[in-house]
């Protein structure tokens, strides 16, 4: 055999073998069961504690709801001490109003094999949301736009381990303002039949999302099944401002499912104590999740948190941290202690880059995340540089890590097959299970097989173009993007998406706000 033939065989050999390797991946499924106990790291004694004094931050204390007359009004017929614009809400009020909140529900995608449960012994990853900027090993960190908006939703529609098309993936800044949530949301109806999110920037965008489900789902279908979720933050610290709780008000009352979660850095939004920190959020999120039953008795809402440390040197968020890990860990306890669902966790870290960094602090939270408990994980996929930019490089990293933690929620297969006393019999002393018959029936599902990372040996390895797991990771996004087909769609339903779309676009001029 001759040099070149020798050659375009050997590269034949590692396109085949890369192949293989980036063909396999999670089995699917729409979202993860979990058959491990969840960690407790907090204790019930420390629980009741921390209960008793997020009731008397609610009481004592109490929470602003700023420019919401509506909010405040709600809040006075429940039995709250309302001053101006701060709510004293008595001991145990809201806690009682939450009973009406189910502790699971279903969110339907728009295609039925893909929908969701939240809560209960359920996780959903979702992808990461909200940044500015994007960044690519090729192009480097640029500001997002709306094509970079639609390829982070094809890339969640094509990870098996993604359950979730989520929100806003990146912000489109090529885009007015107050019209790129029409496109966004457009995105996610025609790009994916994955659950998502709807715009919380405005209340007129939430009654657009809104509208835009009743297009797709019907309108009788949408006032009785949750078909978005909707993620509203506090303004930690004790504050719910008017954008927020207009948002609410307009999904709570379409029954569509808010995602109440307090944002803090503690040291700066909170306290530094772990302790103190929860109390805090526990007593906004209660607010918070409170107000959605006041305004439709029976709405989901979903316990959601997103907390991490600050440097005390600089004032910089940190992430991947032993503190932020522990409020984690106890604020998944406050939420089953509801019955409520639990958002939290995902793949942070403060890199600026997909380096070793980036894989080291999002693997602590993912960890902690599943272990945890975590119903819905928001930013499980993506996230860069503090949330500030989403990578398409750390994105499909971060969906192979997500694939882990499926087989990790699995637990030990205690079935008869998996105990495996007939191959402990085969081999005997002194052999060896390579080739027993136990080992070759598994030979392709023993053992996760990572889309992203290399195992070979250093031969292989540098044959192959001695590629990191950036680089690789790279390739994948590519080979996915161009792989994308949209699920289909009934044309009619498109023509009325367009139809409404430009109708809304036409009302008024654009702004920047």
């Amino acid at each position: 055999m001759g040099e070149g033939t020798a050659a375009r065989g050997g590269r034949r050999g590692r396109d085949a073998r890369r192949a293989a390797r980036e063909s396999r991946g999670s089995v699917w499924a729409p979202f993860i069961l979990r058959k491990v106990p969840v960690l407790d790291l907090l204790g019930d004694e420390a629980a009741e504690i921390i209960e008793a004094n997020a009731d008397t931050i609610l009481e004592e204390i109490g929470i602003e709801f700023r420019g919401d007359p509506e909010s405040l009004a709600l809040w006075r017929g429940a039995g709250a001490d309302v001053r101006d614009e701060r709510v004293h809400i008595p001991r145990g009020l809201a806690r009682k109003l939450l009973q009406t909140a189910p502790a699971e529900f279903e969110q339907v995608a728009r295609n039925p094999a893909r929908n969701v449960r939240i809560g209960g012994d359920a996780t959903v990853f979702a992808p990461v949301y909200g940044p500015p900027f994007v960044h690519d090993l090729d192009r480097g960190r640029r500001y997002g736009t709306l094509e970079d908006f639609r390829n982070f939703v094809r890339l969640a529609y094509m990870a098996p381990a993604i359950h979730h098309s989520g929100g806003t993936v990146c912000e489109p800044v090529d885009l007015p303002v107050n019209k790129r949530h029409l496109d966004m949301v457009h995105a996610h109806l025609t790009l994916s039949d994955k659950p998502f999110m709807g715009s919380v920037t405005a209340p007129e965008r939430a009654a657009d999302s809104v509208r835009m489900a009743e297009i797709v789902f019907g309108d009788d279908f949408v006032d009785q099944h949750t078909v978005m979720l909707a993620l509203i933050n506090a303004n930690s610290p004790m504050v719910f401002d008017s954008v927020m709780l207009g948002a609410l008000r307009v999904y709570a009352a379409a029954n569509q499912a808010c995602v109440v979660s307090p944002f803090i850095l503690s040291g700066a939004m909170s306290p530094v104590s772990a302790a103190g920190t929860l109390a805090q959020l526990l007593a906004e999120a209660m607010a918070g999740m409170a107000l959605t039953q006041l305004v439709r008795p029976g709405t989901p809402v979903i316990f959601g948190t997103f907390s991490s440390s600050i440097s005390m040197q600089s004032g910089a968020p940190t992430f991947g941290t032993p503190e932020s890990a522990l409020v984690l860990n106890g604020a998944a306890k406050l939420a089953r202690r509801l019955n409520l669902p639990f958002r939290s966790g995902g793949s942070f870290t403060a890199s600026k880059i997909p380096d070793a960094q980036a894989a080291y602090e999002s693997a602590q939270t993912l960890m902690m995340t599943t272990l945890s408990g975590v119903n819905f994980a928001l930013h499980a996929a993506g996230w860069l540089e503090g949330g500030l930019c989403s990578s398409y490089e750390k994105f499909v990293m971060d969906a192979d890590q997500c694939a882990m933690m499926q087989v990790l929620a699995k637990g030990v297969d205690i079935s008869p097959d998996a105990q495996a006393l007939d191959a402990i019999r085969e081999v005997g002393p002194g052999g060896h299970y390579l080739g027993c018959a136990h080992t070759q029936a598994h030979f392709e599902d023993a053992f996760y097989r990572s889309r992203v990372a290399d195992n070979n040996s250093v031969e292989q390895w540098e044959a192959e173009g001695a590629q990191d797991t950036a680089a690789r990771a790279n390739t994948l996004w590519k080979k996915l993007l161009a792989a994308h087909q949209p699920p289909p769609l009934d044309p009619a339903v498109e023509e009325a998406l367009q139809a409404f779309m430009a109708e809304r676009k036409a009302q008024e001029p654009d702004r920047d706000h």
